[in-house]
């Protein structure tokens, strides 16, 4: 059973504990500085749900627009270093 847990948690129960711990000090530290709170991130996911239903999905849309963007430059670069990395 011990051997059970150790493999899904990564590590010992309590070396795991202690991690989690750290972590969330780490965390909590973090968006308190920056004046974030766990109601901001949800009510952010939401009202992003939101905007992209009632916009019909036409932010989507920007996005293809960024990866025809990028393509433009990426695929090239990408078969060119295929084609010099070919001769070796």
């Amino acid at each position: 059973m011990s051997d059970g847990m150790n493999r899904f948690l990564g590590d010992s129960p309590l070396r795991v504990l202690v991690k989690l711990i750290v972590v969330s000090i780490l965390v909590g530290f973090v968006m308190r500085m920056f004046g974030w709170y766990p109601t901001d991130i949800y009510f952010a996911v939401r009202n992003f749900l939101l905007d992209l239903w009632y916009t019909g999905f036409a932010a989507l849309g920007r996005v293809g627009d960024y990866l025809l963007l990028g393509a433009v430059i990426v695929v090239p670069a990408f078969v060119i270093l295929r084609v010099l990395n070919f001769r070796r």
